[in-house]
């Protein structure tokens, strides 16, 4: 770990940023170029201090879930994130099927401000996901390991995975995960991140492996659901996915149709966020 390296580019890159180029009002003027950096640890969902102590050349070497992290919040391309990693004293990880979502990407959902809108990669993990996708979905930034992919969590955690979608659906849901899955397979490999996934359900769930036999392939580009929303109940949605050039993530926007009862509860999801409605 080259600590004055990480704690230079640190500086460098958030320095180059302004408020609006992360979604963030400019508010009043400001006596230093660029983000602050409790603006920065606050987008890469970290403390102030620890942020704080990189740039000051004392901190811990950063994990490789916290270095994704600053790479989202400080919006680096592909090459400034392998150095990011670099300097950190990681290896690089794989740009195909990676967590880095794309600066380009990440200012489209930062636009995307009046309807749930997240980017998926090609193994059904949440990279990023905006305020109304939280409050629909549930905040996905927890998980950890295997339990990061949605395709996991559907077999192993049934109960809790399942419980927004209606019993009528989700066998569709369960056959449209696998075929997701085999597809990210067929273009990583065995040995890769896929592969692992695979294996560990084949292991854990007999439903995984019974629909895996079938080799199943296919990606969604859109879908029209049913979600079940714990205070507003069933929310029609049309779900349309929007793939990147290497088809390794996608952005997932849900909309509903204007002046229908769906489109009224996810306006009531915006103001209200994921408070509880009881309280």
């Amino acid at each position: 770990m080259d600590r004055t390296a990480l704690a230079d580019f640190l500086r460098r890159r958030r320095e180059a940023l302004r408020p609006e180029d992360v979604g963030l009002p400019s508010g009043a003027r400001r006596r230093a170029p660029g983000l602050r950096r409790e603006e920065v640890a606050m987008l890469a969902a970290m403390s102030n201090d620890y942020y704080t102590r990189l740039e000051q050349r004392r901190g811990p070497q950063p994990s490789d879930q916290m270095l994704a992290s600053l790479a989202r919040a400080l919006r680096l391309s592909a090459d400034e994130r392998d150095y990011l990693y670099r300097v950190a004293g990681h290896n690089t990880p794989d740009r195909l099927g990676g967590a880095h979502v794309p600066p380009a990407l990440q200012r489209v959902l930062d636009r995307l401000d009046d309807t749930p809108a997240l980017v998926l990669s090609n193994l059904g993990e949440t990279l990023v996901q905006n305020r109304l996708a939280a409050a629909l979905l549930g905040d996905r930034s927890h998980y950890t390991g295997l339990e990061r992919s949605e395709f996991y969590r559907w077999f192993t955690d049934p109960a809790t995975a399942r419980a927004m979608y209606p019993e009528a659906d989700r066998d569709r849901q369960s056959r449209a995960q696998v075929a997701s899955l085999r597809d990210a397979y067929g273009a990583l490999g065995p040995q890769s991140r896929a592969g692992e996934l695979v294996r560990a359900l084949l292991e854990r769930s007999p439903e995984f492996a019974e629909l895996w036999d079938r080799h199943e392939v296919a990606r969604r580009f859109e879908d029209h659901k049913t979600l079940l929303h714990p205070e507003l109940g069933a929310i029609e949605l049309d779900c349309q996915a929007l793939f990147t050039e290497d088809q390794s993530q996608c952005l997932l926007v849900l909309t509903a149709a204007p002046r229908t009862e769906a489109a009224e509860k996810l306006a009531l999801l915006a103001v209200l966020g994921t408070q509880s409605f009881a309280g």
